[in-house]
């Protein structure tokens, strides 16, 4: 004869496939080829746009309406910038100087700075909009972040202190380092998309099979 204590233990498993089987509160079945998280919701346009800010920095091309001066940006920077970047911008508690160092690359002793690195304007504004301030980035409004810009264009010399910066000047300013990189000529930088049939690795395109 089966022992009875068996019973109890099958009991228990039947109950527990059968809560297993329940769906959970509020959830709903899966669709057609889609898992059944039974979670989160339908992200809205409007949850993206913070986050929708890429901008071409050779041309500029994204930058947002608005607009902004030096003094403007002066104003500004004293209020959310100067406790990490010093005055003027010339180094602080947590960060080196954004001035200066024109020219440096071509020596062994670089000073970075926007100046004297980034190829293209638009660059300042993309990294101030996306990271800064360090605590709150995102927080600064568009204007605030084109004055921001002049600003420190201004203390580096490349534009006057009267100059208005906007989505159509700031490309225009010119870096003095645009000229100061080289492209990138690696072969895995102009590598073909291939999903199918695909050439063994390391073999050489059709239009490389004659060398470079």
């Amino acid at each position: 004869m089966r022992s009875p204590r068996v019973v109890p233990g099958v009991l228990v498993a039947v109950m527990i496939v059968g809560v297993l089987r329940v769906p959970a509160a509020g959830a709903q079945e899966p669709a057609a080829g889609r898992p059944g998280a039974g979670f989160g919701r339908p992200i809205t346009e409007q949850a993206i746009a913070p986050w929708n800010v890429d901008i071409r920095t050779s041309d500029g091309a994204g930058l947002p309406p608005g607009q902004g001066t030096a003094a403007e940006g002066r104003r500004v920077y004293e209020t959310r910038c100067l406790a990490c970047h010093g005055e003027k911008a010339a180094g602080g508690a947590m960060y080196g100087t954004m001035v200066g160092g024109i020219g440096s690359f071509r020596t062994d002793r670089r000073v970075v700075t926007p100046g004297s690195m980034y190829p293209y304007a638009p660059i300042l504004f993309d990294y101030i909009r996306r990271a800064m301030p360090m605590d709150r980035p995102g927080t600064l409004t568009d204007d605030q972040v084109y004055a921001v810009s002049a600003y420190l264009l201004m203390l580096n010399g490349l534009i006057p202190e009267t100059a208005v910066m906007d989505a159509r000047s700031l490309p225009q300013v010119r870096m003095p380092n645009r000229d100061g990189f080289i492209p990138d000529d690696r072969p895995d930088v102009r590598a073909t998309r291939c999903m199918k049939d695909c050439p063994p690795v390391g073999a050489a395109r059709p239009d490389q099979a004659g060398g470079r």
